[in-house]
């Protein structure tokens, strides 16, 4: 980076030298050639960008658990809902020794429930309460079994699980890597073409400042339903850290 503003410096100086020589008369044939050689320089550089990717095991899931009971108040709706999700925060920490601080409520509200239809039109017909938890659960292998054991404590909206990794930042260093040769790899072909050969790395940026995390998602409903007659199964897959840079290189 400080190579590159020197140069920057370098290209303006020698601009103010072309004005005021040209203005006061005094360009000489030095100044010429040193104008022609900076401006050169400064033309001399390939920007690219580049990706790396790594793809591993998750780690830590993300589940949306959550209870949905309807009354013909919202009261009586909400004091159903208020005793199923009570059973199933129990549940969660109790027998599967999840910690408060792994769970927290996501969504939560209590609404009414209209019905419609040609001759009478939009027709009260109660209300519904609605409390989803965000948990996080760390033994994979488990979830199926703590999703079942959920339902039949009165979960009725289970929605999805997210799997991902818990600290990207161990695996950042390989994804820079993979995205840095990407992006030499680019630049080597630029300078090929040109006809000229790949100076040093004078800048180089990772975009957004952090590496990004692309999850995988199983929809836990689908697959129970698959087969009524066993438990719910779920596929943790891998998920992927990606690294995006941008870089600069001069050409020699």
């Amino acid at each position: 980076m400080r190579h590159w503003t020197k140069i920057t410096s370098t290209a303006v100086l020698a601009g103010a030298l072309l004005a005021g020589g040209v203005a006061g008369g005094l360009w000489t044939g030095a100044d010429r050639a040193y104008a022609a050689s900076t401006a050169a320089t400064v033309n001399s550089v390939i920007n690219v960008s580049g990706s790396g990717e790594v793809l591993i095991k998750p780690d830590i899931a993300y589940l949306s658990i959550g209870v949905q009971s309807e009354g013909n108040t919202a009261a009586a709706a909400q004091k159903a809902n208020a005793a199923k999700i009570s059973k199933v925060t129990q549940l969660l920490k109790e027998k599967w020794s999840i910690s408060a601080d792994d769970f927290q409520t996501s969504q939560f509200y209590v609404q009414p429930n209209y019905i419609y239809n040609e001759k009478e039109g939009q027709k009260l017909k109660g209300y519904i309460a609605n409390h989803t938890l965000s948990v996080k659960y760390r033994d994979l292998d488990k979830i199926g079994q703590l999703l079942d054991e959920a339902t039949n404590s009165g979960a009725n909206n289970v929605d999805n699980v997210q799997f991902s990794v818990e600290n990207p930042s161990v695996y950042e260093e390989e994804a820079i890597g993979k995205a840095l040769g990407n992006a030499q790899s680019k630049a080597s072909a630029v300078a090929k073409a040109a006809k000229r050969g790949l100076g040093p790395l004078v800048n180089v940026t990772v975009d957004g400042g952090e590496a990004q995390i692309f999850t995988q998602r199983e929809n836990a409903i689908a697959k129970s339903m698959l087969d009524l007659g066993s438990g719910t199964e779920i596929q943790s897959g891998q998920v992927t850290v990606k690294v995006q840079v941008s870089a600069q290189y001069e050409m020699n």
